[in-house]
């Protein structure tokens, strides 16, 4: 009787041990699937991050460069109107002090401009150029050929900032040579 008992449960405990012996493999696969998994997500995030600082940055520098741009278009009148103090045509005034003083204060600011990377187009006589230029007339002159400035124009690290405001040569001959 007891031979029957052992061989009755001796089936039984077989069966355990192989279910036992899958189901670890199974758990190892799955952890294993689990980490991979795991291991992407951290890629694409270490990924999304590295993305946002660069975006964050470009900003910032393109804040920057808006901001400067935006400086340097409020002080350009100022520049304006230093050089038509200037260029005054009145000969007696010519001999005043203050004269020399403010035209040290003007190449004090073209300085500082230059130094930001500002520079003047230079118009006169060159072919008239829509991209630099801003026409708002014409006058005798080389046909297509600015004669004359009105307003300077400004680039900043080589985009125009302030398209100079000049007068186009129609075409006549017999004018006077370009003046500014």
């Amino acid at each position: 009787m007891t031979e029957e008992r052992s061989d009755a449960v001796a089936p039984e405990s077989d069966s355990s041990v192989s279910d036992g012996a899958s189901e670890p493999v199974e758990t190892v696969e799955s952890l294993r699937a689990d980490l991979e998994q795991a291991r992407a997500q951290h890629l694409r995030a270490v990924a999304d991050y590295q993305n946002l600082q660069r975006r964050a940055q470009e900003e910032r520098a393109e804040f920057g460069r808006y901001q400067l741009t935006a400086s340097i278009l409020n002080f350009l009148p100022v520049l304006d109107d230093l050089e038509r103090a200037v260029e005054t045509p009145h000969e007696d005034i010519k001999d005043h002090a203050w004269v020399a003083g403010v035209e040290l204060v003007m190449s004090k600011f073209r300085s500082v401009l230059e130094s930001a990377g500002v520079t003047e187009i230079l118009a006169l006589g060159a072919a008239f150029d829509p991209a630099k230029h801003e026409a708002v007339g014409s006058a005798p002159g080389p046909d297509g050929t600015v004669v004359r400035v009105l307003r300077r124009g400004y680039t900043l690290n080589d985009r125009v900032m302030r398209a100079a405001m000049v007068l186009v040569g129609d075409g006549d001959r017999a004018s006077t040579p370009p003046t500014e």
